[in-house]
This record gives C-alpha cells, sequence and structure tokens, in this order.
C-alpha cells in the first residue's frame, strides 16, 4: 500500500512538527525535510502529493533569507507557502488551519487520506525484506518502547534472521534487566543475547561531566558491544535501532540549532560495520505505540515509562559514580511505586528523578548531614516536542519525599520541577 505524501521544507519555522503532525491527523503521510532539497532529490520521494513551504522566525540564515530551489515553484507539485511575507500567514485556531489543509490536501493536490498505522507496517516490512533480503540482523533491544516496537516489526518481516542484544550497561532502572530477559528471552522466544557490560561502560563514563560527551560515549561504546557480538554471530550484515522522528529533528536541522544529539543519531562512530534499519524513525512517540498495539505488543509494554538510550546516565547528573547512579535507581523506583498507588502512572506520560552533581546542607537523624538532592520531574507531552507539567497532589509529594529521603542513601532533599518544554526539555541532559 503505497501512501500518499505531502512534504514539508523547513524554511526556518519552529513550527515544522506540528504542521506535519495537522497533515497525518487527516490521514495523509507528511515528512519534513531540508529547504534546499533540490528536485530530483524530491523527484525520489514516492507518491509526492504536495509541498508546504514553512517558513518563519529562522528564515535568515546568516544574513541572507532561504528560499527553495525555483525549479520546485516551477514544478507540477501544488505548492502552499505557509507564514511568509506576501503569502499565506498561518492562522492560530487549530480549526481555521484544518480548513486550509483540507483545501490543499484533497482539492489541489488530490491526495488520499490513506495514512494508517496499519499501511505504514505494511509497507515498513515490504521496506525491510527488501532492504535485508535472507541476510540477519542484530537489534539493540533495551526493553524500552521504542526498541520493543521495532523488535516485534523485524519479527513480523524477518522472523528467525533478527537477533536481539540486550546489554546492561548499568545505567538501566531497577529490575529492568530481569524484567527484558524474562519478556523476550522466555515469553516472547527472540533469540536473545544478554551482555554485562557494567564495569565497562562505568569505566569509559568515569570523570566525563559533559552530557553531550556522555551521550556520545554511551552511544559509540554501544555499536562497540554489538560489533563484538556480531563478530560472534557470523553473518550479522544490519543493525536495527529504535530512532524516531523526534530523535531525528532534535538533532538539529539546516535553520534550527541541535536540542542534544541522540545516541542513536549523532553518536555512532566513523567506522560503523553495518547497514543501519530503522523502521520508526518517521514516527512520532504516539504513532510508535499506536504500532506497537497493532502488532500485538502487550499494552503495559507499549505504554511503558518512557526511557531515553543513555538511561540512567543522563539523570545521573554531571561526572556519574556509581553511589549517586544508585540513589537516582531507588529513588526511581519508589517515585514509579508511589505514582503506581496514587494511579498517576497511567495519567502522567513521562516521570522520573535525577540527582545532580552537588550536595546541601541538611539534618537527618538529629545531626548535619551534607547530601545530594533528588529532583522529580513529572510531564505530559503528545509528540515528545512540547511538555507540560502534571499537577500533583501535595499529599502524594509529601510521601515521596518523605520514603526518598529516609530510604535512599546520600540524600536529604527532594525538589519538584515546574518547568515545561519548552523552555526546558524533558530531560535535564
Amino acid at each position: 500500500m503505497k501512501q500518499d505524501m505531502i512534504v514539508v521544507l523547513d524554511l526556518g519555522s519552529s513550527e515544522n512538527t506540528t504542521i506535519a503532525r495537522e497533515i497525518r491527523a487527516l490521514g495523509v503521510y507528511s515528512e519534513i525535510h531540508p529547504h534546499d532539497i533540490s528536485a530530483a532529490e524530491l523527484a525520489k520521494l514516492p507518491n509526492v502529493k504536495g509541498i508546504i513551504l514553512n517558513g518563519g522566525a529562522n528564515r535568515v540564515v546568516n544574513g541572507v533569507e532561504i528560499d527553495v530551489a525555483a525549479e520546485i515553484y516551477e514544478g507540477d507539485i501544488p505548492v502552499l507557502a505557509v507564514d511568509h511575507q506576501d503569502t499565506l500567514a498561518w492562522p492560530e485556531d487549530p480549526e481555521d488551519r484544518k480548513t486550509i489543509l483540507e483545501d490543499f490536501l484533497f482539492r489541489d493536490c488530490g491526495a488520499e487520506a490513506n495514512w494508517t498505522i496499519e499501511n505504514f507496517i505494511a509497507d515498513q516490512v515490504e521496506l525491510v525484506r527488501r532492504q535485508v533480503g535472507d541476510r540477519k540482523v542484530l537489534l539493540a533491544l533495551s526493553g524500552g518502547v521504542d526498541s520493543s516496537v521495532v523488535a516485534a516489526l523485524l519479527i513480523k518481516a524477518i522472523g528467525d534472521q533478527l537477533t536481539c542484544v540486550h546489554v546492561n550497561h548499568g545505567l538501566l532502572r531497577k529490575g529492568e534487566p530481569e524484567q527484558v530477559i524474562n519478556v523476550f528471552g522466555k515469553e516472547l522466544k527472540t533469540n536473545l543475547v544478554y551482555v554485562d557490560a557494567v564495569d565497562r561502560f562505568l569505566g569509559k563514563l568515569e570523570g566525563v561531566a559533559d552530557p553531550e560527551q556522555k551521550r556520545k560515549i554511551i552511544g559509540s561504546e554501544f555499536i562497540r558491544v554489538f560489533e563484538e557480538e556480531a563478530r560472534k554471530l557470523a553473518g550479522i550484515d544490519f543493525l536495527a535501532q529504535g530512532t524516531i522522528y523526534p530523535d531525528i529533528i532534535e538533532s538539529g536541522t539546516k535553520t534550527v540549532a541541535a536540542v542534544k544529539s541522540h545516541h542513536n543519531v549523532g553518536g555512532l562512530p566513523d567506522d560503523l560495520q553495518f547497514e543501519l534499519v530503522e523502521p520508526l524513525k518517521m514516527l512520532f512517540k504516539d504513532e510508535v505505540r499506536e504500532a506497537g498495539v497493532a502488532l500485538g505488543l502487550p499494552h503495559n509494554m507499549v505504554y511503558r515509562q518512557p526511557f531515553p538510550g543513555p538511561g540512567l546516565g543522563v539523570r545521573c547528573l554531571g561526572a556519574i559514580t556509581r553511589d549517586r547512579l544508585e540513589a537516582v535507581r531507588e529513588s526511581d523506583a519508589i517515585l514509579r511505586e508511589e505514582f503506581d498507588n496514587a494511579g498517576l502512572a497511567g495519567k502522567v506520560w513521562q516521570y522520573f528523578t535525577a540527582i545532580p552533581d552537588f550536595k546541601s546542607v541538611g539534618v537527618k537523624n538529629n545531626a548535619r548531614s551534607f547530601e545530594w538532592p533528588v529532583i522529580l520531574r513529572a510531564v505530559n507531552t503528545v509528540d515528545a516536542m512540547t511538555a507540560s507539567v502534571e499537577e500533583i497532589p501535595y499529599a502524594v509529594l509529601a510521601k515521596i519525599t518523605a520514603r526518598i529521603t529516609s530510604e535512599v542513601a546520600g540524600v536529604n532533599r527532594v525538589l519538584y520541577d515546574l518547568t515545561p518544554k519548552p523552555s526546558g526539555t524533558i530531560e535535564w541532559e
């Protein structure tokens, strides 16, 4: 099933994902591409029915106003210019935008509303089979939503040609390595290789405080581990990853600076020996979950807490130490348990703890203490591009605070982060 596509060309707008999602909500597939895509490159994209030129505050780059190639204006594909001078100003009212988009998509472009998760999965299964053939694929299986959905899709596409490798890098949440082994190794009967690499990762990260350097070290070390496992398995040509659309967008465009690098976008070593398989790279987070449900994964797996690729490594802020890492792990477990008890687990999209690399004076056991603070973070979002802070009942916060300060070694304060995204990001690093 070949889905019609609308291409959004980034002319300096901060709302590229908004308009792309609005198009998909109308049943038409959309992708975001840079403004300087050539007509020849555009022609290689499948089933392009229309082009939206999406301008905004970042349209002037190095003193020059950017624009698309002249042949794109002159071509046969309908073009809609948005938020430009002397053209259509994009209305703030979602219903007005919907009317404009419907007219453009279905009247001007003749697009069909054939974008569904089921059709997307069918297309990706076909593309993976075509890419992989009869060769073998190695998947980095963290047990998180993204890698789990990739695993399900690849099992559907290539079956036993897939081998999953679960690396315990010491940065996982409490009980997660055991859960991954049980669910994927025992219940789903996946070809699963377990690698205990805790000392290896923490050794590489010792003394490293810069968050971007930490992400790159973690990403690179992951690939090194997979290369080693692939050599043991023989005949592995492909590395599958759970890259999703926000990972790519947040890693920077030609008109928007990177928010942060992602371990599966910017952290790969130059001598990577695998060809990548990334079947989810054009999906937003909520669409990934839809795909997981459509592929038959258990609801509690698909809607589990999101977890960054670098794991607790970006929640143990600054240079990672084993004692502070353990404090993050234990405090996070308490937070999740109390959210479950309070009925918040299904209400709040993502919640976790982070511990900065500084201490403050407090009082514990009737004596002066000099220990770390724990930061609580709880946010709601649809696509991980923006996020709002959840209002947690004070009684719940008070109970969490009492448990963390009494049960977690090295901690004497608990703080609640009230910052939405933007101006903050969901994670602290």
